[in-house]
């Protein structure tokens, strides 16, 4: 099983979109220091996933988030519309 998930990061005012196979652990990634780009969001909130059988499900629902390049779109996912 693949995880999608939007975080958020209310220092940014940003979300991240990304796929895992386990959203605990990725989550807490990114939430720890490493010198990465998410490192300036931190604390990043998982405000939504959505479970896919296999990670190419996953990654094309994040390339089809991503190719949005709309913040209102992912708002719309969020509030479940």
């Amino acid at each position: 099983m693949f995880t999608l998930y939007i975080l958020y990061s209310a220092r940014l005012d940003r979300y991240y979109v990304g796929f895992t196979n386990d959203i605990e652990r990725r989550v807490s990634e990114h939430n720890r220091t490493k010198g990465k780009y998410t490192d300036i969001g931190i604390p990043w909130v998982l405000l939504h996933s959505e479970v896919y059988r296999t990670k190419k499900e996953a990654m094309d629902r994040e390339s089809f988030i991503k190719n949005k390049k709309s913040k209102q779109f992912i708002l719309d996912i969020i509030a479940g519309r």
